[in-house]
């Protein structure tokens, strides 16, 4: 039996057939741009059609040749939820490579795979439109990581604006390729518009206030940056308010901001069933009738509704809560789309991407480099690297957790590499215990501490694989409330009770403890930089994560990762969770002392920084130059880091990074380092214009490896 997807194409093929060439349909021509398709087709649609087309799940129009589709899919790291697929890892691990360069190739190989899946996905008999197989990703998600117990933080590129802004314009770029000839490869969402980074429990019912300036300066700064530089083709809503409207209906946000002041020209969808969320007492209770939600969606600007109430549109539309034209903007906007994507043609120029780019070995390889650049060696005190004939043993509960390595939003990859795989392959009689749960209460049974301690008599030095799970920080999760987590976020940033305790407990025993903290978020490590000979930050590293951390340890490459994110020292630092205000958050506004800044990583070797320089080009651009020395014996790759500050603004961030270069530094050798100086360098607050914008003045560059204050040099400007 032929699905309705085939069906409608071949409906289409036909009519397409019966007709002259010179009286084919205009939708039809394919030598006419997807705008001009998409204008024609509209105007052959009814009402309920039009609705329909409107749902993410939108079902065939077999009469003009319109195949079912769904529209959700998901990249996060790896396309997602469809079969064998290649894992990089998780976004905030991706961050901690801080480049942008290695980020677009990963996701135009992401990308690739996700035009082969498509290609095959749409050949299937037995369904009308096959979920998690099309071609537009609501990735990436680009909130900032505000505060370090969100769970769902581990799927964005960290704290700071800027960063987030140049990483994720990077995956819209892999994505969704060059279409200046009209032909999309596939469509990126940079979602969740927005004030949007937890509580998880309370996001259906949650309303976000802040001030004018933490909006336009921290909460808007990157959705800007992917709208206007990358090209982003879809913008997802959030679920919670925004000054007493949810997301979907502030036309504000919607309207005012993103299509007016940034001339967004892309689709709008709804987070999933976040429009179910305008009704009841439960949620929002903003609107009164399910009508009236969709309606209000609809007229703020929503082109796709993840959910179930695009059916009540022709009923809303009879209620006079819209008219039928209300809808045209839209239906042409995702049809413009459709047409561009090669989507209802079934034809496009990457439908020859041959199969076998499926979980290749290049991809395969890609992943293992960009796992290696995120590893972040947060303290060594010499034992790194290990000598090869260093005895060891390997503890820990994620130690050969393989499913934790693909974080959240994953696809399954062919084979993935645990540390105990990597190690295993050095060590053929590795010694592994798995020592303790990730909690003591995931378990009934108690660990004895003094019992794991003698089992590793003999053994001087351990590689500790510890922090948290997926399985306990994530998205919404209902049924996870133990000590420390709810709801998929924390309640606390410490390491675990039973893990702190069988650390020390470890090196209360003369080991010497190497510490591997697997996490998506930053964990509170003050008692173990104390006592740990080591410390290795890997996020959920992906499929080939547990060979990065064995090449790191055994030194055969150079860690580079920086830290995307402040690891603070405790629970003492960090404020309340439910309070959106930055002062007193990530290090652009924290006025503290972190245990690990944002910006730290080590290396095996050392860089020592010049006085910075401003110097003016033959063509009147400026930039920062600095010179950057690799004082060690091991060539290494160092990521110089440019801070601006305004001193006459008291009450701006201490610092803002507006600017990342990676350079490679052979041992004992030095590099003149450039960091171009732009408009955007100096884009500050204006309280005046009430908006972000070039602001002349004085201003403090600070250049180095991290922005900790004493890592860095600095150097006045005058713009």
């Amino acid at each position: 039996m032929k699905s309705v997807l085939k069906m409608a194409a071949a409906a289409l093929l036909t009519l397409a057939a019966a007709l002259p060439a010179a009286a084919q349909l205009p939708y039809m021509d394919k030598n006419l741009s997807p705008e001009q398709r998409a204008e024609d087709l509209l105007g052959r649609l009814t009402l309920v059609e039009k609705a329909s087309l409107m749902d993410y799940n939108s079902q065939a129009i077999p009469r003009l040749g319109i195949p079912a589709y769904n529209w959700w899919n998901e990249a996060l790291h790896g396309v997602a939820r469809n079969g064998y697929a290649t894992m990089y890892p998780m976004p905030i691990g991706m961050a901690a490579s801080f480049d942008p360069q290695l980020i677009e190739e990963v996701f135009t190989s992401v990308s690739d795979e996700a035009r082969v899946k498509y290609r095959l996905a749409r050949t299937v008999e037995t369904r009308q439109s096959v979920q998690y197989a099309g071609l537009t990703f609501w990735t990436p998600n680009i909130n900032i990581f505000r505060d370090p117990r969100w769970g769902r933080g581990m799927e964005t590129y960290g704290e700071d604006p800027y960063l987030t802004g140049l990483l994720g314009s990077a995956v819209v770029r892999g994505l969704q390729g060059d279409f200046s000839d009209g032909h999309l490869k596939a469509q990126a969402c940079a979602k969740h518009f927005a004030v949007h980074s937890g509580p998880e429990s309370l996001r259906h019912t949650f309303d976000a206030n802040v001030s004018e300036r933490d909006l336009w300066e921290t909460y808007l700064a990157a959705f800007k940056d992917l709208v206007t530089k990358a090209g982003v083709q879809e913008v997802m809503f959030a679920y919670n308010r925004f000054e007493g409207y949810p997301c979907g209906a502030s036309t504000r946000l919607l309207q005012d901001i993103l299509r007016d002041e940034w001339g967004y020209k892309g689709l709008i969808v709804s987070d999933c069933w976040a429009v179910s969320d305008f009704v009841g007492e439960q949620y929002h209770n903003w609107a009164k009738t399910r009508e009236e939600a969709i309606a209000a969606a609809t007229l703020a600007g929503m082109d796709v509704e993840c959910g179930n109430m695009t059916y009540l549109l022709p009923a809303a539309v009879s209620q006079g809560l819209l008219k039928e034209t209300d809808l045209d903007e839209h239906v042409k906007r995702l049809l413009t789309v459709r047409f561009a994507l090669g989507e209802i043609d079934f034809e496009s120029p990457w439908d020859n991407i041959p199969e076998s780019v499926l979980c290749s070995d290049e991809h395969k390889a890609q992943s293992l480099d960009i796992a290696r650049k995120s590893l972040v060696l947060l303290k060594n005190d010499g034992i790194l690297p290990l000598a090869p004939d260093n005895k060891i043993a390997l503890v820990g509960p994620n130690a050969a957790d393989s499913v934790m390595m693909w974080g959240n939003y994953e696809g399954v990859p062919k084979r993935t590499v645990t540390l105990y795989d990597a190690l295993k392959v050095r060590i053929p009689d590795l010694k592994y215990v798995k020592g303790c749960p990730h909690a003591a209460e995931l378990e009934e049974t108690p660990t004895d501490i003094n019992a794991v301690v003698s089992e590793l008599e003999g053994y001087e030095t351990v590689i500790f694989a510890g922090g948290i799970t997926p399985r306990l920080e994530g998205e919404q999760m209902d049924d996870v409330d133990i000590p420390g987590f709810f709801g998929g976020d924390r309640t606390s940033i410490e390491l675990p009770a039973i893990q702190k305790q069988l650390v020390k407990a470890l090196v209360d025993a003369g080991k010497k403890v190497i510490f591997i903290n697997f996490s998506g978020s930053t964990i509170a490590l003050k008692d173990e930089d104390k006592i740990c000979s080591a410390i290795v930050q890997a996020w959920y590293p992906g499929q080939e994560g547990g060979t990065a951390v064995a090449d790191l340890l055994y030194g055969e490459f150079n860690p580079s990762g920086r830290l995307p994110l402040t690891f603070y020292a405790d629970d003492s630092q960090v404020k309340d969770f439910k309070d959106y205000d930055m002062e007193g958050r990530t290090y652009r506004y924290f006025r503290g002392t972190p245990l690990y800044a944002f910006g730290h990583g080590l290396s095996y070797t050392t860089f020592k920084y010049g006085k910075p320089k401003v110097k003016t080009l033959d063509d009147g651009s400026k930039v920062v130059v600095v010179k950057v020395k690799n004082r060690g014996r091991k060539d290494g790759d160092e990521i110089v880091q440019l801070y601006v500050s305004r001193p006459d603004d008291s009450e701006g961030p201490v610092k803002a990074l507006r600017g990342v270069q990676r350079v490679s530094v052979k041992a004992r050798k030095a590099v003149k380092v450039s960091i171009p100086l732009t408009e955007d360098t100096f884009n500050w607050w204006d309280p005046e214009a009430g908006r972000v914008v070039y602001r002349p003045g004085e201003y403090v560059l600070r250049v180095g490896g991290s922005s900790a204050d004493n890592a860095l040099k600095s150097i006045k400007a005058k713009v």
